[in-house]
């Protein structure tokens, strides 16, 4: 191993792209993704014209009129994190005093404290009027139900209190999603007598806030708000009042409201309370509001905000067209005031469709399970006297994860027009997915932009910025819309940017995109992205280093297909085309911003670039990113053959857009217990006293897993000593270690680090290789394990393993240099990604070459420790069953290495160890269980297919169906499928599966040798050819498929798989869906891979 220190750091940046006092640079930090544009905005700065978000405009009420505030945030939504930082600024509510803000757990009895301080003999009887409010997401409901009856009871002795309640909450399993819940708390304000009220869009979030701390005055009250996407738009909303002109209007309503009658019923104050709030504010809201033709005979009564925006919107349309229907919102659902109900519909409906929630797909499907607003609807409808003959009404139910789109709402309405004059109840799932795109918003006034991007990249801030910049044009509105997926891609966002010189109060992913962003290829692969894009539009994709001629291998043919017929115009970002790329830290944010306002906007990118500094970088370094635009951003010219390509028909349907999962990204942390480095002394006492000192003996204290060990019984090289690769069988003998392993299982190898490499890092890095050093144990870090630091460095220490970027971070803080810490912090930052991931994949860098190639930062031992991962197990299929070889366990391995760009040879940390191993050498294994799993049959057969290594699995499934046959057991046929390079190499145990097939053990052999002929032959070709057997084997015997080895061939080998469904399916004459057959055969465990 040679250890190389960089000869240079490289030139200096130009000077027009370095921080200078002068010019400094502004930072841009997203904090939430529930602030304006994600960065918070002071409490008195909120008022007017401003852009704000619906969760921040709820938490600015609560703060002005309120005494206390009780918070019930899960973690990441981020529902008080206004109020918090308000009070941390010692910003005042109206009455000229901080509010009491205070964070609760969400548990059992999570709302005690806030109704014990109602009640509190120390309370003080002045505040007993001032507003007491609670902040909660639907997912508290269940635990804050105590609290709330109990307030019901005795809500005439206690202060008014509101509940703000974001509509969210999140299910995981299948569905792993956020979803909008008003099922819940209409069920509760139901049971429990409670007010409950809905706003539809941000534009009213203040004034429902307002309105239902008001309503609290004569009942405890609910104000209900979509919390999964619109309650965290950032819009810009006219009519803000700041907290003075809140507290206004709340004293001037209360003493509207004092002056009256307080002798009538609830409903009747009700009214009472809403014609004063639209005196005082000039406002229009009803309890219901009707939107539609005049004679409507078909009505549909929703609740919700982008339920009720959103079939608003749509309806209009309808109307102008002749069509009889229209919409009919539930503004405050409970009480709920029937006269004002029948009054707000029209005398000529003749059926009411109830577009109700409930809370699952089962609930859907059950005719027994209304949903509650239907029940209220019906029961209105049928005690009222209007009518002759009352309204028929039909329920139309959705689950709470159901998603509201422009399309699926037309779809309602279509579904109203054919089948709601005779139905009784329907369900979304009858909804079309494919209906017509209405169009909702004037193309010739509103311009749509989305962007696609992975979770912590350098650009994925670039929406935020752009809207903010857009923001800045007083004649026009801006709406931000994100969403957050951490399943797709590991972690993927989207967000839409809508400007519109019209307010823009309808909530909807963009379906026309003048433009649109793509931070990475490989999105394309899980996304239909061009679904979004308007024909015509235009399509920047981030593509570093990718040449016109590698395009179009990246691109799927339905992607290509796409661009040809809805003429996108596609162009390609490479920042890595600018010669000095790394120079700046942001340098691919700025590129990025400017590029994508060059295609969209090209007028800003002439006028904007001073106002576009002021959120971040400066004016001169923008110019200078700016002026690098024509060496990174170009057009692609469309071949003429992407229009003919050829589509596969059975290629799954990608879906148009990604579900929201979570509020922030995911960050995982995990924390590294401290070291200490000891004399040998501390060591001696604690072998000596061993009771006093609470000392173990163990073969391997570091490890978490059950251990043994056992000694090398065979290393024999497979392959020929001449052939490039080098593929081993090696074999332990277990001895009397008393393990025990399954087919199908795995063997951990807990491997050291290469001796000589170990003790030049340790001369090079001045440490001494006997001194002794504690590290806590994982499992109890109470408990310490006393190690030589050889030991440590050559068992638990992954000193040779690949960095992680938090390495680079933590690595900066002991940087003497300031040159070599800045490094460090920028492959550290979203600006070093394209730098950092050099390194990892083609330098292939370790932890030791970035420690000796900054010498400045030069941690001690135990910060070693502390700050380099530790070594982990490798796993290997065993290919060796116990009952054939009880006393021995087998492994099929490869060596990986390679020669990095410098010349020196690279090893994988594990096969280098196994390689090197020599008989009766000693090494520490474990066992670890697989999805490898014999059928419960010995009856059933076996189809087995195998690349490379990847047929270990198999020799053990093999030796033990011969075990079986030995003991007169009679067995199902074995299909083994095998594939490698060429057979005089690469046959492995080739003898064997021979003599096994002249035994009647193996069935079929299909031996698939890749570069033996001139035509490529894989291993799917070879299943293709004896198809008859599978479908035998598979589908007449109920065998199972086992598939193990590297993931390229899925696709293939599937496909063979659902040919041989449906052709068994066709002999029968009968019509199967294949993948769905694959899909049912994976649950059944008769679809089990193995790949990596």
């Amino acid at each position: 191993m040679h250890h190389l220190l960089p000869e240079s750091m490289g030139p200096a940046p130009p000077e027009s792209v370095v921080k200078t006092k002068e010019e400094p640079l502004q930072q841009f930090h997203e904090t939430s993704s529930g602030l304006p544009f994600g960065r918070h905005v002071p409490f008195s700065t909120i008022s007017g014209p401003t852009y704000v978000t619906a969760q921040v405009l709820v938490q600015q009420t609560a703060f002005a009129l309120s005494d206390a505030i009780y918070t019930y945030s899960p973690e990441t939504f981020d529902l008080d994190l206004a109020l918090q930082q308000w009070t941390r600024d010692q910003s005042t509510n109206a009455y000229g005093y901080v509010p009491r803000v205070t964070p609760m757990q969400i548990r059992p009895g999570a709302g005690s404290v806030a109704l014990g301080r109602l009640f509190s003999k120390d309370f003080d009887i002045k505040k007993r009027h001032v507003p007491q409010t609670i902040i909660a997401s639907s997912a508290a409901l269940r635990y804050l139900r105590t609290t709330l009856e109990e307030l019901s009871y005795q809500y005439g002795t206690a202060n008014p209190t509101v509940v703000h309640l974001a509509a969210v909450d999140y299910v995981g399993g299948a569905l792993n999603s956020l979803i909008t819940d008003y099922a819940s708390p209409l069920a509760l304000a139901d049971e429990l007598g409670l007010g409950l009220l809905c706003s539809t869009s941000t534009h009213e979030a203040q004034h429902m806030a307002l309105l239902s701390t008001l309503l609290a005055r004569i009942i405890p009250t609910v104000y209900i708000y979509d919390g999964v996407a619109v309650s965290r738009e950032t819009t810009r909303v006219i009519d803000v009042l700041d907290g003075n002109g809140l507290h206004h209007a709340y004293r001037a309503i209360e003493e509207s409201l004092s002056s009256g009658n307080r002798r009538v019923d609830l409903e009747t104050r009700i009214c009472q309370l809403l014609t004063a709030f639209n005196d005082e504010l000039g406002t229009a809201y009803d309890l219901f509001e009707f939107q539609g033709h005049p004679e409507a005979e078909q009505v549909l009564v929703v609740f919700g905000t982008t339920e009720s925006r959103l079939a608003a919107s749509i309806v209009q349309g309808h109307a102008q067209a002749g069509r009889k229907v229209g919409v009919l919102s539930v503004r405050v659902y409970r009480p709920f005031v029937e006269d004002e109900f029948i009054k707000a519909l029209p005398r000529s409906v003749r059926t009411i469709t109830v577009l109700g929630q409930v809370h699952n797909q089962q609930e859907v499907a059950d005719a027994s399970v209304h949903s509650i607003l239907y029940d209220d609807v019906l029961a209105s409808t049928m005690l009222s006297q209007r009518w002759r003959s009352p309204p028929r009404v039909v329920d139309l139910k959705y689950p709470r994860e159901y998603s509201w789109t422009p399309r699926s709402m037309v779809a309602v309405f279509q579904l109203l027009a054919g089948k709601a004059a005779n139905a009784s109840r329907m369900t979304s799932d009858a909804l079309s997915t494919e209906s017509e795109m209405p169009r909702i918003l004037d193309p010739s006034t509103t311009q749509q932009y989305v962007f696609w991007d992975l979770e912590e990249t350098v650009s994925n801030s670039t929406p935020s910025i752009v809207g903010q910049l857009l923001a800045k044009e007083s004649s026009q509105n801006v709406t931000v819309r994100k969403v957050r997926n951490n399943v797709t891609r590991g972690g993927t966002r989207r967000t839409d940017i809508r400007v519109s010189k019209k307010s823009i109060e309808v909530s909807y992913p963009i379906d026309e995109a003048d433009c649109c962003y793509v931070g990475d290829l490989d999105l394309f692969k899980d996304i239909n992205i061009l679904r979004s894009v308007k024909p015509g539009g235009i399509v920047l994709v981030r593509a570093p280093g990718v040449k016109d001629d590698q395009l179009e291998s990246k691109l799927s043919g339905i992607v290509r297909q796409a661009v040809v017929t809805k003429w996108i115009k596609l162009y390609l970002l490479d920042p890595q085309a600018a010669a000095d790329h790394e120079a700046q830290p942001d340098y691919e944010s700025y590129l990025t911003q400017l590029a994508f306002l060059k295609l969209a906007r090209p007028e800003l990118l002439e006028t904007g670039l001073a106002k576009l500094a002021t959120i971040n970088g400066s004016e001169p370094v923008l110019n200078n990113v700016a002026s690098r635009l024509g060496d990174t951003l170009r057009e692609i010219e469309i071949p003429e053959a992407w229009a003919e390509v050829e589509i596969d028909k059975n290629a799954p349907l990608l879906p148009t857009d990604i579900g929201s999962t979570n509020f922030a990204s995911i960050q995982v942390e995990e924390e590294q217990p401290p070291s200490l480095l000891r004399t040998w002394r501390s060591a001696a006492k604690g072998l000596a006293f061993k009771e006093a000192y609470g000392t173990k003996m163990s073969v391997r204290p570091d490890l978490s897993v059950k251990t043994w060990t056992v000694r090398v019984k065979e290393n024999r090289r497979l392959t020929p000593i001449t052939y490039e690769r080098n593929i081993f069988h090696i074999e332990f003998d277990l001895g009397d270690s008393g393990l025990r392993y399954d087919i199908g299982e795995a063997l951990g190898i807990h491997a050291e680090n290469d001796e000589a490499e170990v003790r030049e890092f340790i001369q090079y890095y001045g440490l001494d290789p006997d001194a002794i050093v504690e590290v806590p144990s994982r499992e109890d870090p109470s408990i310490l394990e006393a190690r030589t630091v050889y030991q440590s460095m050559m068992q638990n220490i992954d000193i040779f393993g690949r960095p992680p970027k938090k390495f680079y971070e933590a690595l900066a803080e002991f940087a003497d240099d300031e040159q070599e810490k800045l490094t460090l912090l920028s492959l550290a930052s979203p600006a070093g990604a394209t730098e950092f991931k050099r390194r990892a994949e083609v330098d292939t860098v370790t932890y030791a070459d970035i420690l000796l190639e900054f010498p400045s930062a030069h941690p001690s031992f135990h910060d070693i420790v502390r700050i380099v991962s530790p070594m982990k197990r490798r796993e290997y299929s065993i290919a060796s069953s116990q009952k054939v070889t009880p006393r021995s366990v087998a492994l099929l391995i490869v060596t990986v290495n390679w020669v990095d760009p410098k010349g020196r040879d690279r090893f994988g940390q594990a096969t280098r160890y196994l390689h090197k191993l020599k008989v009766d050498d000693i090494v520490t294994v474990s066992v670890k269980p697989s999805v490898m799993k014999l059928p419960s049959e010995p009856t059933q057969p076996l189809i087995m297919a195998g690349l490379g290594t990847g047929l270990a699995p198999f020799r053990a499934f093999v030796q033990y169906r011969a075990w079986q046959k030995a003991q007169g057991i009679q067995i199902g046929s074995v299909l083994l499928y095998m594939g490698s390079r060429t057979q005089r190499e690469e046959y492995l145990y080739g003898e064997e599966w021979e003599a096994y097939q002249d035994a009647g053990v193996i069935t079929l052999l299909g031996r698939a040798f890749s570069r033996d002929q001139p035509q490529k032959i894989y291993i799917q070709d070879r299943m293709r050819q004896t198809m008859t057997d599978i479908v035998q084997a598979y589908i007449k015997e109920t065998g199972s498929f086992y598939l193990c080895g590297p993931t390229w061939p899925v696709p293939d080998v599937t496909e063979v798989l659902q040919e041989a469904i449906t052709l068994e399916a066709k002999i029968r004459d009968k019509k199967v869906d294949a993948r769905r057959e694959i899909e049912r055969l994976k649950d059944d465990g008769r679809y089990v891979l193995e790949v990596y």
